[in-house]
């Protein structure tokens, strides 16, 4: 695990998204292609406008997306196929790309496209309650599914009202497809981009703590080449207790 402290989340974002241009490009010069995982949220928003004006090859990489809302709306706000469109592919040209929807139907077909090779790059975002992608605690770290349908507990929710997405709790949906974490842990190389100080407890009981469906970005911690990247805020409880 590497541990990166930026001074703002506009600094973690380009420092980032340098690291992950970088991989993408090494990718595409070893094996003539590379492929993405991308994770969305107000967290990645700078993450993503930085990588999105990175001088990447972006015809020769495929791009796939951690989850969505089960029965949400492409056109709702919330929608994460709707912040990507807007947010990343209508800035470049990618090769392909492969967006789970509202449908648990997808899941097949898009297990099958995501486990046709490695995937070399996931950008993996870390919650309030420490979940990754929609894994929840107490997140199922067993399952050897690539996606599976998950139900949303209410610190989830309230992270997703308190960033704009929805009026209440009660207007979140009940239920979300997701990435598992097994297959989450065999992107190649992970980075986490995590600012603000709303995630500082959730950093800290992940870098602090044992690994545990409790804290399921504490399961990051078990893969070969995770970075972990923040801002001082992010960063500040672990700065405190260091």
């Amino acid at each position: 695990m590497e541990i990166r402290i930026c001074e703002s989340p506009l600094a973690l974002g380009q420092s980032a998204a340098r690291q992950a241009a970088a991989i993408l490009r090494g990718a595409i010069r070893e094996n003539g292609r590379a492929r993405l995982v991308l994770s969305t949220g107000a967290s990645q928003f700078e993450t993503i406008a930085a990588l999105a004006a990175e001088d990447v090859d972006w015809s020769k990489v495929e791009m796939f997306h951690l989850d969505e809302y089960v029965g949400l709306p492409d056109t709702h706000p919330a929608s994460f196929r709707k912040y990507l469109r807007e947010r990343f592919l209508a800035n470049i040209k990618i090769g392909a790309y492969h967006l789970v929807d509202g449908d648990p139907a997808c899941i097949p077909a898009l297990s099958a496209e995501l486990r046709s090779a490695p995937i070399d790059l996931g950008l993996i975002g870390i919650g309030q309650n420490g979940h990754i992608a929609f894994n929840d605690p107490p997140a199922d770290f067993a399952s050897e599914e690539a996606y599976i349908v998950v139900d949303l507990d209410e610190a989830c929710k309230a992270q997703q009202v308190s960033e704009g997405w929805f009026a209440t709790n009660a207007d979140v949906p009940k239920q979300a497809i997701t990435m598992t974490v097994r297959q989450i842990l065999k992107c190649r190389r992970i980075i986490s981009c995590v600012p603000h100080d709303v995630k500082a407890q959730a950093v800290r009981d992940t870098v602090f703590g044992e690994k545990s469906p409790k804290v399921p970005a504490t399961a990051l911690k078990s893969h070969a080449d995770w970075t972990l990247c923040l801002d001082r805020a992010s960063a500040a409880l672990i700065l405190r207790d260091a």
